[in-house]
This record gives C-alpha cells, sequence and structure tokens, in this order.
C-alpha cells in the first residue's frame, strides 16, 4: 500500500509540529500523567505525543500505518516508545492493556467505516478506570476574524492531503465531529476544550 506521508514524515516536525505544540500540550494538561503510566498513541505519526509523555516517565506506545512516520518516531525516541506498524482498526494489544489512549488529528483522516472500528479498539485496549483523550476538529461557532483565518489553513491543509484525505474529514464534519462519533459509540466526555478560536475539540473520555 502507498505510503501517503513518504513525502512529508521528514518535514514534519519543522512545519506541522510547531503549529501543534500548544494544543498537545493541552491535551497533556488535560490528562496529567504519573510515572508508570502506559500510554498509547492512536495514529502516533513521528511522536509528538509519545515525546511528552516519556519525559514524565510514562510507558509509551504508539500505532500508526505509515512506515515513513513511524521510522521517524523511531529515530527521535529511539528504544524509549514501543511502537506498532499497522492499523488501529485491528489492533495487537490485549483488553485493558493501558491507563490512557489519545488520539491527536487522527480520528478525521480515517473512513468513517474504519472510524468506528478503531474507536471500538480504543474503549477495548483501555483499562476500566481509564481514560481517552481525543483532539480534533470542531464543528460550530468559530470567532471572527481569528477562526476563519484557522479555518482556511485547516481547509487549505485536508484539500492538500489528497481526495480520500479531504473526503475523510467531510464525512467526519458532516457527523458532528467528536461528539457525533462519542454518541455513536454511547461514550461521554467527562472534560472538554475548545481551542483555536472554536476550530478544535480536545476531549477526555472516561472509558
Amino acid at each position: 500500500m502507498k505510503d501517503p506521508y513518504r513525502r512529508i514524515a521528514r518535514l514534519y516536525d519543522v512545519f506541522v509540529e510547531p503549529p501543534n505544540a500548544a494544543l498537545r500540550s493541552i491535551a497533556l494538561s488535560m490528562a496529567p500523567p504519573t510515572a508508570g503510566m502506559r500510554v498509547l498513541d492512536v495514529g502516533c505519526g513521528t511522536g509528538g505525543n509519545m515525546e511528552r509523555y516519556q519525559r514524565k516517565g510514562c510507558r509509551v506506545f504508539g500505532i500508526d500505518p505509515s512506515p515513513s512516520m513511524i521510522d521517524v518516531a523511531r529515530s527521535k525516541l529511539g528504544g524509549h516508545a514501543e511502537l506498532e506498524l499497522g492499523s488501529a482498526a485491528d489492533m495487537p494489544y490485549g483488553d485493558s492493556s493501558f491507563d490512557l489512549v489519545t488520539a491527536f488529528l487522527t480520528l478525521h483522516e480515517i473512513p468513517h467505516h474504519a472510524r468506528d472500528d478503531v474507536v471500538a479498539e480504543m474503549t477495548r485496549v483501555v483499562s476500566p478506570d481509564g481514560r481517552l483523550v481525543l483532539v480534533d476538529y470542531r464543528k460550530g461557532n468559530i470567532s471572527f476574524p481569528r477562526g476563519w483565518m484557522f479555518k482556511l489553513v485547516i481547509l487549505a491543509l485536508e484539500l492538500g492531503a489528497g481526495r480520500r484525505h479531504f473526503a475523510s474529514y467531510r464525512d467526519f464534519m458532516a457527523r458532528d465531529g467528536l461528539p457525533g462519533l462519542l454518541a455513536e459509540h454511547s461514550l461521554r466526555a467527562v472534560d472538554e476544550k475548545v481551542v483555536s478560536a472554536g476550530n478544535m475539540h480536545a476531549l477526555v473520555v472516561r472509558a
């Protein structure tokens, strides 16, 4: 299967990661890590989330379908993360394996039929008293003018990522983003922040 991230993986941390840094810090503050926690990052990319949790003494795991992104994450984290190349719709982890499962700007990239499977897998592998931390695009009111500026950048990025990617993004937004996805799976957020001038949701979900 062709890797859509092959060309940009090496440049991802230069151009994409800096704007995401503040958003990652917000997500981290919503689910503060403790030493020894087992944390899984779904769609781990180049390892931006794992790096933050690893610094706090967590044991970190990541899964991603892109060989190029996994290669960058492996170079960055070395032996400090357990990385898996594969689909999050069928994860090779046992039930209740993790204290925390994160998905950072991941779920909107996945076609609807597989997105449901990914959420089901995330709830399967998190422990009964664990949490999911989900960060993704939000459907709803955005502020003017800053929110609309962000929105234009988001649309440009999603269009530039290719037809299939943009189709998944449009489907995700049409289904009310994260709130719609949680409702489909009878899940409820216990903490919520609206960020990026209304364009992003950061949610904490109890399994």
